[in-house]
């Protein structure tokens, strides 16, 4: 625990410089334990890393608060924070993760009266968990070998830290049984499952004049790009262009403050631009910068293809999720160690696209200019990824838990 507490506190520094050097003294105050409820009723306190995370969490969060449970929901980067107060979710208070350090922990417990502590995937934080009052739940629990190998440096705390959780659910059977090693109670053991198994797009009608503005099997999305990969998703749309003219381009960048760096990397390829927080007219553009957040659903919809991002870095790739709940046919890179499971599932159908770099990708694109194979794809993908876990079954074993 001293060798977890140094490391932490080194962190501590580096976070609060960042919030510093921004002028973010609202995410500094969070940082620190520093915001206090807007009521004094008990909290459940559920952490989620980033998008994709509290994405996943959100069809649970909601049902919990229409059940008028109130809830604290942190996270850990500032994008993600936007992304979850956009959703305006009743008896929910969003912020930046405090630091997990005993004083700042026990000041959060307090304040919030937190009466439990819901975490996802490899979201664990000892202090959080071994001071929590009341139970502890862990949903999607993903532990790697290389994440294990990591805690057996700090065996004892991993299993003090495994021991206090009272439900896990494993997003991989792998996982579980890793968990197990370290001494995961048999009867906190719930099913496996991948928690963005569950993904439904938030309800809502779709803007009529973007829909006439795409023609779905001549739109590709790139989702949730990051740094690195900006050039080659615009390098491989210009080489695509030369067989498919019409073709059109909606990039969705994972920050959307990399927008004005995006367009002018579309200038040097010599692509026409829109961008959506300009409320720019999309109809004439090579490319529609998606420069928002919380709007992903919408994209998905418009898109016949996507590509995947994340996953030409070394970042471990994003959710194909969400794309197979629309029937959009996947393209990916190599790195997809986040969602291991589901990549797996999804070559053993034939059902995504796996691609190297812009030339590759850019040959995928012009390889699903007939309709008819870019739908069979994506039916292939969401065929594959359908799962029988529904939210149902997760709400009782959480309401389980948390009233024992």
């Amino acid at each position: 625990m001293i060798l977890y507490r140094l490391l932490m506190r080194l962190f501590a520094i580096r976070e609060i410089a960042s919030c510093v050097l921004k002028r973010d003294f609202e995410g500094c105050k969070a940082r620190f334990g520093r915001i206090a409820p807007a009521t004094s009723k008990k909290h459940i306190w559920i952490h989620a890393a980033s998008n994709g995370e509290v994405t996943s969490a959100k069809p649970f969060i909601a049902r919990l608060a229409t059940k008028g449970r109130h809830i604290l929901l942190t996270v850990n980067t500032d994008s993600a924070v936007d992304l979850a107060r956009s959703w305006r979710l009743p008896r929910v208070e969003v912020q930046l993760a405090p630091l997990d350090l005993s004083g700042i922990t026990a000041r959060v417990h307090t304040d919030w009266k937190v009466s439990a502590h819901i975490t996802l995937e490899s979201e664990l934080w000892p202090q959080r968990i071994l001071s929590c009052p009341g139970p502890v739940l862990v949903l999607g629990g993903r532990l790697t070998a290389r994440s294990a190998k990591g805690w057996q440096r700090l065996e004892a705390l991993a299993r003090r830290v495994v021991s206090k959780i009272s439900y896990l659910s494993a997003q991989d059977a792998a996982s579980l049984e890793r968990f197990s090693d370290f001494g995961l109670k048999a009867a906190a053991k719930g099913p496996v499952y991948d928690l963005k198994a569950l993904y439904a797009p938030q309800e809502g009608t779709l803007d009529e004049s973007l829909e006439q503005s795409f023609n779905r099997s001549n739109t590709w999305l790139a989702a949730s790009t990051h740094d690195g990969e900006d050039a080659i998703v615009l390098a491989a749309h210009a080489g695509a262009l030369k067989q498919r003219p019409n073709l059109r381009l909606i990039f969705a960048p994972r920050h959307p403050k990399r927008a004005d760096a995006i367009a002018e990397l579309a200038k040097k390829h010599s692509l026409t631009l829109a961008r959506r927080s300009l409320n720019e007219d999309p109809k004439s553009a090579q490319v529609y910068l998606a420069d928002t957040l919380g709007e992903m659903a919408l994209w998905y919809k418009l898109a016949g293809t996507t590509f995947v991002a994340g996953s030409l870095t070394d970042r471990g790739g994003h959710t194909p999720y969400e794309p197979a709940y629309f029937g959009s046919a996947i393209i990916h890179g190599p790195d997809t160690a986040n969602f291991k499971a589901a990549y797996k599932r999804l070559k053993a159908k034939n059902a995504a696209i796996c691609v190297r770099d812009a030339q590759g990708l850019s040959e995928a694109l012009i390889g699903l200019s007939d309709p008819i194979r870019q739908h069979a794809l994506g039916a292939a993908a969401q065929s594959a990824l359908r799962q029988e876990t529904n939210i149902d079954a997760l709400m009782k074993d959480i309401l389980r838990v948390l009233d024992a």
